[in-house]
């Protein structure tokens, strides 16, 4: 009886133990574990491993925030700024808490309460500020229309190679809004190694800007080919749509054989997360016979490199032609300092200086380089050898320069 009794408490007691092993877990662990749920947008599962830490441990500011920042992926901003909340409340000195609440307040468009935690990051985290701070107050000033002073902001944060995903892309938008007036001219010589004389082409354009049209661009530009002289002219538009879009409208026209008599263009841009831009557009050029190109991009950013990669489809009656570009640009202290590669099949539509009616098949390298030299003024050049199929046996190998600058005020 006595054996009994004691075996029934043996058993009793290791009841407990196992118990309160099971219930004891550590909380590292399950951070881990709903943080690759919730990545892989497994947001419910993920949330309820989150919950059972945050029973025992209600403070932890790193599973208030991803608790917070699953609910801001799915559109329930308000759910996520009651746990962002609670994780600076908890952690007033950690700046993580801060950054994902004035992200969430981003994308619900609440600026006012985004002023508030920004002034609280200040007040809590001291000086320095944390440069992933400052990048969310310059974008705060970039949702309120204040581009120079947002790039003012991210400039030196760039420069000293702050590494926030989309941020070079942020730069080239914001220097896009920023452009207000300017003047420029470039120039183009173009050798066919004594196939047939070398072209010559400039062109002068004026830029401003307008709430209704974006960057708004006149050109004039004129060539010597063919032993003719010929003359076109063309008014670009990037009205902005909405804050992650913004559009190209082009219209143009010229007597000359070489240029089109009349062309006409339309694409839109769309930035996408993980810094990818995409692009879907139209080209109508009118040489003898009209020709209608159907063009889209796929872009991204990665650190100080944007790759993009165009396609241009052309149907035609006789079947349907494709023409392929890459480009490759490596940005130095601005996002309008770079570096640039560029490898193509066939013409890009957007290239004034190349008549397509009378190419088959085109392959060109091109390199180049564009520098701001202060505030006010742009130089740029480029190079490139191309090989154009004119006939099915006949050749024409081309090398052009092209040199160019900009001034703003």
């Amino acid at each position: 009886m006595i054996r009994k009794i004691f075996l029934t408490g043996i058993a009793a007691f290791l009841i407990v133990i196992s118990m309160k092993a099971q219930d004891s877990f550590d909380p590292d662990e399950l951070l881990v574990q709903a943080r690759d749920l919730i990545f892989d947008d497994q947001y419910l599962e993920g949330r309820k491993i989150a919950f059972r830490a945050l029973d025992k441990y209600p403070n932890y500011a790193d599973i208030l925030i991803l608790v917070g920042r699953s609910y801001a992926w799915e559109g329930k901003n308000d759910s996520a700024s009651i746990y962002l909340e609670r994780a600076i409340v908890a952690s007033p000195g950690y700046a993580d808490g801060y950054v994902a609440y004035m992200d969430n307040l981003f994308w619900s468009e609440n600026l006012s309460k985004a002023d508030e935690i920004l002034a609280r990051a200040k007040s809590n985290l001291g000086s320095p500020t944390p440069d992933e701070i400052i990048y969310r107050e310059s974008r705060l000033l970039y949702y309120r229309d204040q581009y120079n002073e947002a790039y003012d902001l991210v400039e030196p944060l760039f420069d000293k190679g702050f590494n926030q995903e989309g941020m070079l892309g942020y730069m080239r938008n914001l220097e896009r809004l920023m452009m207000v007036n300017a003047v420029g001219a470039t120039y183009d010589y173009d050798t066919f190694m004594g196939d047939i004389d070398s072209w010559h082409t400039w062109s002068v354009y004026g830029r401003t800007r307008t709430k209704l049209t974006g960057a708004l661009i006149a050109r004039v530009t004129q060539s010597l080919r063919y032993d003719g002289f010929g003359t076109l002219v063309e008014l670009d538009a990037y009205p902005s749509i909405g804050e992650n879009g913004y559009a190209y409208l082009n219209i143009g026209g010229s007597g000359a054989s070489f240029f089109p008599k009349l062309r006409v263009g339309a694409s839109y841009y769309h930035n996408l997360e993980k810094a990818w831009e995409v692009e879907a557009g139209y080209r109508y050029l009118g040489f003898s016979s009209a020709t209608h190109i159907i063009t889209g991009s796929v872009g991204k950013y990665i650190a100080n490199w944007w790759l993009n990669m165009r396609v241009n489809v052309i149907p035609d009656d006789t079947g349907t032609s494709t023409s392929g570009q890459f480009t490759a640009r490596y940005y130095f202290k601005t996002a309008e300092d770079f570096f640039s590669l560029q490898l193509s099949s066939g013409v890009s539509p957007d290239e004034e200086t190349r008549d397509q009616s009378q190419l088959l098949n085109s392959y060109r390298a091109r390199v180049g380089y564009q520098q701001l030299i202060s505030p006010k003024f742009m130089i740029y050049g480029y190079t490139g050898y191309s090989r154009d199929e004119l006939s099915t046996d006949n050749y024409r190998n081309n090398i052009n320069l092209s040199l160019g600058f900009e001034y703003r005020f």
